[in-house]
This record gives structure tokens, sequence and C-alpha cells, in this order.
């Protein structure tokens, strides 16, 4: 049996999603008459659930209430001071390569899959000290070198699946065996950071296959109480309803033309609440449904004209291939706003402004559907929909050419008990806790 472990964690809820639809295809194939055992790991749940509380919490809390100190965070990070190999230094990346070191042992995985950048860096470290490289200071004294020159696999191959349009210097470690990006644009982007153009496949962003089908837009409608003759515009902001979705409610309930809206909240029950009584406010004549968390977006995005949204990774590559022509009033910086940068330059998406406001805009879309056919024919030259089922073929081809030899892994690995001496010593330490903190308000 192949054992492929796939890690991600649960800092917006992509990078899950990815994974799923990997472990969707995955499980589908079989090696030579061997089923493939797949198994998603939370990374910062492995490390422990106070610190996966304060990073996962801590991210939603910022996206929604401080973006823009989170995007100056993810700004300076990405700067190329910072080398390509920085991130491994980060003592919440050391946590979770003593974690990770008992974790491969017994799961004695063939392949690991990354959907979260973090975890790669952790498992870098560890592939190069497999590798009996000398690392730097802190992991030296137990990296067992070794002189043979015998080429011998001891680690699995590692790929890492960016989980949105661009790519962030925490992606980039050099013991990453292949890199899965979300188009050509991203691929350039990685080729220019240093990365050589043959381990970077631009196979799109992975979505469940179960995602491409849909019930007719007639039945859909009817049920969420919505007529299937209006157009329909739907709004949201993600899983946990970030962004400015009060105020761009308020500017589309005053568009003069006859349609209808549908907001999503996602899990955000305080939105929701606060939305219904705003609405009951409203004086119009435009019909608006308000909706909470939902598991038929599937449905849902093959039956309205028009998405209002934050960019995130998943949420845009799902209306690329479902062809819903997006507009952007709001996204939180960083890698959103990259996001916006690709969708823009491909034509998909239309980014409102102080000038250019959301009812402009959609009195323009709704006057001229001519506008609208020609978001969905550029969409339709760049949406990937075999992104996961090209990274099972992928997985395939490095079971049939990659080995992993587990009993000298585990011989060379038993010099990481040195880490743990090493890291107690360090836990008095001031310094140590200092380092910590100040390296986890970057997160």
């Amino acid at each position: 049996m192949k054992k492929v472990l796939i890690m991600t964690a649960s800092t917006g809820g992509g990078h899950n999603r990815a994974a799923k639809a990997i472990i969707e295809e995955l499980e589908k194939l079989d090696f030579h008459g061997q089923e493939i055992e797949c198994k998603i790991v939370d990374s910062f749940k492995l490390i422990n659930k106070t610190i996966d509380k304060v990073i996962s919490e801590g991210y939603e809390i910022s996206a929604k209430y401080t973006p823009s100190a989170y995007g100056k965070i993810y700004n300076l990070s990405d700067k190329k001071i910072f080398s390509i190999n920085e991130f491994k230094n980060n003592p919440l990346s050391l946590l979770m390569a003593r974690k990770f070191k008992k974790l491969i042992l017994e799961e004695q995985p063939d392949l690991i899959i990354g959907t979260h950048a973090f975890p790669l860096v952790a498992l870098s470290k560890l592939k190069k000290a497999a590798r009996g490289e000398e690392l730097d200071e802190l992991f030296s004294d137990f990296a067992a070198n070794s002189n043979s020159c015998e080429e011998v696999f001891n680690f699995p191959k590692l790929i890492s699946v960016l989980t949105d349009y661009t790519a962030h210097s925490s992606y980039l470690q050099n013991e990453i065996d292949y890199y899965i990006c979300g188009d050509e644009y991203v691929k350039e982007l990685l080729i220019e950071d240093g990365i050589s153009a043959d381990k970077i496949m631009p196979f799109g962003i992975p979505v469940e296959k179960s995602f491409m089908s849909n019930r007719p837009k007639e039945i859909v409608l009817n049920e969420l109480g919505l007529d299937p003759s209006k157009k329909t515009v739907l709004l949201m902001g993600g899983s946990f309803g970030a962004g400015n979705i009060k105020g761009t409610l308020d500017e589309i309930a005053a568009v003069d033309r006859d349609f209808q809206v549908l907001v999503i909240t996602g899990r955000n029950e305080s939105l929701k609440n606060e939305l219904l009584d705003r609405v009951s406010e409203y004086e119009t004549d435009i019909r608006i449904k308000i909706l909470g968390f939902t598991s038929i977006m599937n449905d849902i995005l093959s039956s309205v004209d028009l998405l209002i949204t934050k960019p995130g990774g998943l949420t845009t590559t799902e209306a690329l291939i479902k062809e819903v022509p997006m507009v952007v009033p709001y996204y939180i910086p960083g890698q959103e706003g990259e996001n916006l940068d690709f969708l823009t330059n491909c034509g998909v998406a239309i980014r409102t402004t102080n000038k250019f406001s959301i009812k402009s805009v959609i009195k323009v879309l709704l006057d001229n559907p001519d506008r609208l056919y020609r978001i969905k024919e550029n969409m339709r030259g760049i949406k990937k929909l075999d992104a996961a089922e090209n990274i099972a073929k992928l997985s395939f081809e490095i079971f049939e050419s990659h080995y992993v030899n587990y009993e000298r892994l585990s011989n060379e690995m038993n010099s990481f008990d040195f880490f743990d001496k090493k890291y107690l010593s360090l836990k008095g330490s001031h310094h140590f806790f200092d380092v910590f903190n100040a390296r986890l308000r970057l997160l």
C-alpha cells in the first residue's frame, strides 16, 4: 500500500478544501493493485491546541478586523531580504520539525503534499537532516553527516500546492521537489524567484470533482425563494464573512435596476443577524435573501449571474470554473491583493474604486450583458478543471520512480533526539521566548 500525507492548516478554508480535492482523486487510483492511503494532517493542531487556536483564530480576527495590519506583515515578510530558507529558523518551524519527525517515522509515507507553507518549511528542515547535510547552528549538532556517494532515497518527495495566484517567500524552499501553481503567470513568478522551471506544474488550484456538477438553476433558485427569471447577484466574503459586506449591500440595495440579491455570510452568524435587521429597513423593491453557511455552493454559483466577493484563492477558482464574472469591492491586503492583480490582468474580475462604485459597475453590467459574456470568455481561456487529477497522476509517477528507505531514514533521524535536549535547555531562556513571540506575531 502506498501512503500519502496531506499537510494543511486551518487558516482560512482554502487549504483544507484543496487537500480534500487531492485526496478525492488519489483514492480513485490504485498502484499496481494496491490501495493508496491518504491522511490529512492539520499541522498546527499537531503541535498543540493552544498554538492552533492562536494561529487559526488569529488569522480570522486579523482578516476581519485588522486587515491592513495583516497586509503590512505579509508584505514585509515577503521582501527579498528574507532568504529562501530564512523561515526555517522560525521557532514555530522548529517545533513542527520535532512533531513531524515522529509522525513520519510512524506513518512512513511514500509522498508528502502540503497545501500550506509552514509545514513544508519544517519538512524541508527534516529532509535536509535526513540527507546528512550540514544545517544551521541550532540543528548542526544532531544532523547525521554522511560522506557516502550512494544515491539512496531516504525521505519522501515533497509537493507544495499553492492555493493563491501568487507565491509568498515562505513557500520557496530548496528541498521542495514540485510546486503546483494556479496559472502560467504564477509559474513565471516562481521562476523569477529562482525556482527551476522543471519543478513547477501550473495545474491550477485543486477543487473537488463533485463541485463540477450542479442541479438546474430553476430548482436551486426556487428552493432559495428567488425568481429564476431575474438576474441574480451573489454577495459573499469567504468562509467567515470578511470584508465590508454591510456597506456593499447598502450600495447594492440602492441600484435602480430589476434584479435580486443573494448574500452568503458563511459561519459568521452575527453578520447574518445584522444583515437581516438591516434589510428590513431598506426602502427597495429588490428581493434580498440572506443565507448563512451552505453546502451547495456548486449549485449556487451555477445559478447566479454575478459574484461580488473578496478574492480568496479557492473562491475565485470556483468562480472561474463556473464562469461567474466577479466584482471585487474589498480584499484582505497580502495574498488577496495579489490574487486581485492576477484576476484583473486576466480580464475575469472588475475592481471597484471610490470613483467606479459598486453601483455604477452593477448598472453597466446589467445593462450590457455582452460585457458579462466577454468576461465569461476570458474565464474559459484560463480555468483549469483537472488540477486535483493531475496532482494524482504526478503522485503516481513519483511512486514509480521513488522508493523511500525508511530503515536508513530511521537510523539517520535518530540524531534528532538531540534536539529534544537542546530545546529543553532553551526553554528556560528568555531570549528563546522573545524570539518565539516575535515570530508568532508575523503569522
